[in-house]
C-alpha cells in the first residue's frame, strides 16, 4: 500500500491519492464532510495538532491551471475549510494553504486546501 501511496503521489497530471478516496471504494478514509463539490478529511501526516485536507471532487491538478468556471469551487473549499475548522474548535485561529508546484511544496498533484490550527502558527512559515 506504502509503494502504491507514493505513485499516485509524484505526477502531475497522472491518478492520485485523492483521485483514489474520491472514487467509491477505492481507499478508505475517515471523511469529516463530503459535499456535492468537496470532501474533507485529517491528514495522514499531520503537521498541527488539527490538520485537515479538503479537496474538490473534481480534478484540477494544480492552482496555476484553475480556470475562472473554478471560481466558486474553489471559494467553496474555503467556506467548507471555515466550517470543519469551527466544528474542531479552532476558535484561536487557523490557517489555510494551498501549495503551487514542486517549489510550493506540492506532492499531491489534485488541488487541495490544507487547514491547520491547535497551536500557534509562526511566520514566515516557509
Amino acid at each position: 500500500m506504502a509503494d502504491e501511496i507514493a505513485k499516485l503521489r509524484r505526477s502531475p497530471g497522472g491518478d492520485t491519492i485523492f483521485g483514489k478516496i474520491i472514487v467509491p471504494n477505492k481507499i478508505t478514509s475517515e471523511t469529516g464532510v463530503e459535499t456535492g463539490k468537496c470532501l474533507a478529511f485529517h491528514d495522514i501526516s499531520p503537521q498541527a495538532p488539527t490538520h485537515f485536507l479538503v479537496i474538490p471532487k473534481k480534478h484540477i491538478s494544480q492552482i496555476s491551471v484553475a480556470e475562472d468556471d473554478d471560481e466558486s469551487l474553489l471559494g467553496h473549499l474555503m467556506i467548507v475549510g471555515k466550517k470543519c475548522a469551527a466544528d474542531l474548535g479552532l476558535s484561536k485561529g487557523y490557517r489555510m494553504v494551498v501549495n503551487e508546484g514542486s517549489d510550493g511544496g506540492q506532492s499531491v498533484y489534485h488541488v487541495h486546501l490544507h487547514v491547520l490550527g491547535g497551536r500557534q502558527m509562526n511566520w514566515p512559515p516557509g
